[in-house]
């Protein structure tokens, strides 16, 4: 940038075009479970693009903090589920720390869930369900090498995928040891609505001895 400063040029930006979703709290039901599934039916009937799209964060013990972006696999009364590597670097930070906070955000509607939550490993059962639901390409990928290691060369990232591959086709009900689904258990969800009028509505439910309880906060 020289005429303009990155500040300048990023406040230009439109944030939110169209028209967008109301949240009447006031009809919100008793679980956020439930409200969490109207809003991901909502986005995938409106197009909205990779609605299962979410960010995962973690820390390590001494407190470092990483995030990346992955796929909610399923909802269940329990929680969110993902699956991964519990040899990852991930899988070695739930293992050590085992919470995690989550955020799904659909820009196309202003909308955004953030969850927090404790984090536990789901049956082996569900887990080698997962890997084998993949396209054949991604399990290839999954256990070519180890994830997030330093990578040589492309190339070899190549070659070790065909030799993955090779492997699956040999044995194509092959799951890996280390391949887990994980459900995150939700002690907080926050729902969050851009809205013209009032800038932003946000709920929160926090589960405490009888259940949920509902608050709104201050945007």
């Amino acid at each position: 940038m020289t005429e303009t400063s990155w500040r300048d040029n990023l406040r230009a930006l439109p944030v939110f075009t169209g028209d967008l979703p109301t949240f009447d709290t006031d009809a919100t039901p008793a679980s956020p479970i439930a409200l969490l599934e109207e809003w991901l039916s909502g986005a995938i009937s409106a197009n909205v693009a990779q609605p299962h799209a979410m960010t995962l964060a973690t820390a390590a013990v001494d407190g470092s903090p990483s995030a990346r972006t992955l796929l909610l696999k399923d909802i269940t009364d329990e929680g969110l589920w993902f699956a991964s590597l519990d040899s990852s670097p991930k899988g070695r930070e739930l293992a050590a720390n085992p919470k995690a906070a989550l955020a799904l955000y659909w820009r196309e509607q202003g909308r955004q869930v953030r969850v927090v939550g404790s984090i536990e490993k789901g049956p082996r059962e569900v887990s080698e369900k997962d890997f084998l639901a993949r396209k054949p390409g991604a399990r290839a990928a999954a256990i070519a090498g180890p994830e997030s290691e330093v990578l040589s060369s492309q190339q070899k990232f190549l070659d070790r995928v065909e030799e993955a591959k090779a492997i699956l086709e040999f044995r194509p009900d092959f799951v890996p040891d280390e391949w887990t689904a994980y459900l995150v258990r939700p002690e907080s969800i926050e729902f969050w609505q851009a809205a013209r009028e009032r800038d932003q509505v946000r709920l929160r439910y926090s589960r405490d001895e009888s259940g949920w309880s509902k608050s709104l906060l201050w945007p």
